[in-house]
């Protein structure tokens, strides 16, 4: 069962570090959050995975799925946990570059064109990695339905996903560590 408050903790004793950090989206932040030190450890890829089951319980959709490396774990534990609670929910990665070998395909696994699917994310910032998954996908024929996240840094993405009609959710924002979110016109576009 999901225990919001455990997440908090898990993240605040394994993931959050201070100092200087610059960023996938090449911005420069006071601190970071390392999303893989949770979704690489048993009880926080089981924190997510309810939560993530949990956050989706009214939205209709037949796979979930991101970019590759980072969302890998996520999906392995939620397609097992859907599986437990007896759901029918496919995985599938995307790939940065598309194999150099075989089929050439930059999506793996068994989704199919005309799905809809959910597209998550460890820490979303920007969004940048999130829509280029986005785009993947929807070339593939796939319809994305839902864009989730553990955490949300306020940081643009949710604005950067509504431009494209596509809505977002996530566990945990930057509030619950207490970090202020900065102002509107700070934002990277």
């Amino acid at each position: 069962m999901y225990d919001r408050d455990r997440l908090i903790e898990l993240f605040t004793e394994r993931a959050l570090k201070f100092g200087e950090f610059k960023l996938v989206s090449g911005k420069t932040a006071s601190y970071y959050l390392d999303g893989k030190q949770i979704t690489l450890h048993s009880e926080g890829l089981r924190q997510v995975s309810e939560g993530l089951l949990d956050l989706l319980a009214d939205v209709e959709y037949d796979a979930i799925g991101g970019m590759s490396i980072g969302a890998d774990p996520i999906i392995g534990g939620t397609i097992t946990v859907a599986a437990e609670r007896g759901q029918d929910v496919q995985g599938f990665l995307v790939r940065k570059e598309a194999k150099g070998h075989g089929t050439n395909k930059f999506i793996e696994g068994p989704v199919q064109p005309g799905a809809r699917v959910v597209i998550v994310d460890d820490v979303v910032t920007t969004g940048g990695s999130s829509l280029l998954a986005v785009d993947r996908i929807e070339e593939f024929g796939c319809k994305v339905v839902q864009v989730v996240a553990i955490v949300d840094r306020m940081e643009g993405g949710a604005a950067n996903f509504a431009k494209r009609d596509l809505p977002l959710r996530s566990l945990l924002t930057i509030e619950d560590f207490g970090i202020e979110p900065p102002p509107a016109e700070m934002l990277i576009a």
